[in-house]
């Protein structure tokens, strides 16, 4: 089962001691930290937890499902999430 966004600040709130409008107003300022720090092309590292960073990717040529024509996919720029090692052991029940 999925945890949503408001669970998430509800978990987090209850853990801190804090209101859920201020989990929810950090949460708020990690995303944008997040977001434009991953925009600028840095990367952002929380260790033993997670890292995030933006990757290139290469022009490719791809097909049209409908059609099977053949198109050129232009180059262009994704984020990749990498486990840390804490995050890691969690998943495998350590």
């Amino acid at each position: 089962m999925a945890m949503n966004r408001s669970e998430l600040v509800a978990a987090v709130a209850e853990k801190s001691g804090n209101s859920q409008a201020a989990v929810n107003g950090v949460l708020d300022a990690v995303f944008e930290v997040f977001t434009s720090q991953v925009s600028a092309g840095e990367k952002v590292t929380i260790p033993g937890w997670l890292a995030v960073e933006r990757t290139k990717r290469a022009a490719r040529t791809g097909r049209n499902p409908q059609t099977g024509e053949t198109i050129e996919i232009p180059e262009g720029f994704s984020v990749k999430l990498t486990a840390g090692s804490k995050l890691k052991a969690a998943a495998s029940g350590k």
